[in-house]
C-alpha cells in the first residue's frame, strides 16, 4: 500500500466517494445506499469491507459497480426503498439522482391532485402533523413586540 498512490476520488453510480474511507462507509455516499446494502454488496463482491476505497484495484471498483447495478435483483424485496411503485406497481430501489427525482414527483403529483400534504407543502408548512402554533417559525421575529 505504502508505494501506491491512493485516489482521492472514487467515481461510482455517477458519485464521487471519498477515497480515503473503508470500501463499507464509502458506498454510504450514494444517495439510496445505507451501511446495511452496502455491507451486502461488498459480500457479494468478495471485496475486504474495511479496505481503504482510494487503493482498491480498478477491476474490484468495477465490480462494486456492477453489484450496486444488480442490487434489487439479490436481495428480498422488503429491503427495497420503493415496494410497490405507484404508477407501475414494481418493485424498484432507486440509487443515486433517480430518489430525488421520484421524491419530487411525488410532491408535485400530491400538489396537482390537491391533497393535503400536497397543500401544506405548497404553503411551506409542516406536513407530518407537527404543531405549528410555537414552533416552524422563519423570519427574523424575536421575542414579542409591545405596544407603544
Amino acid at each position: 500500500m505504502a508505494d501506491e498512490e491512493i485516489r482521492h476520488l472514487v467515481r461510482i453510480m455517477n458519485t464521487d466517494l471519498q477515497g480515503s474511507q473503508p470500501v463499507m462507509y464509502a458506498l454510504t455516499g450514494i444517495r439510496g445506499i445505507g451501511l446495511r446494502t452496502s455491507k451486502i454488496i461488498v459480500e457479494s463482491t468478495g471485496v475486504n469491507p474495511k479496505e481503504t476505497i482510494g487503493y482498491l484495484p480498478d477491476e474490484d471498483v468495477a465490480k462494486l459497480d456492477e453489484a450496486i447495478a444488480d442490487f434489487e435483483k439479490n436481495i428480498p424485496t422488503w429491503m427495497l426503498n420503493r415496494c410497490a411503485d405507484p404508477l407501475s406497481g414494481e418493485n424498484k430501489h432507486h440509487l443515486g439522482q433517480d430518489i430525488m427525482m421520484t421524491f419530487r414527483e411525488d410532491i408535485n403529483n400530491l400538489k396537482k391532485v390537491r391533497a393535503y400534504r400536497g397543500l401544506r407543502h405548497e404553503r411551506g408548512l409542516k406536513v407530518r402533523g407537527q404543531r405549528t402554533k410555537s414552533t416552524g417559525r422563519r423570519g427574523s421575529t424575536i421575542g414579542v413586540s409591545k405596544k407603544k
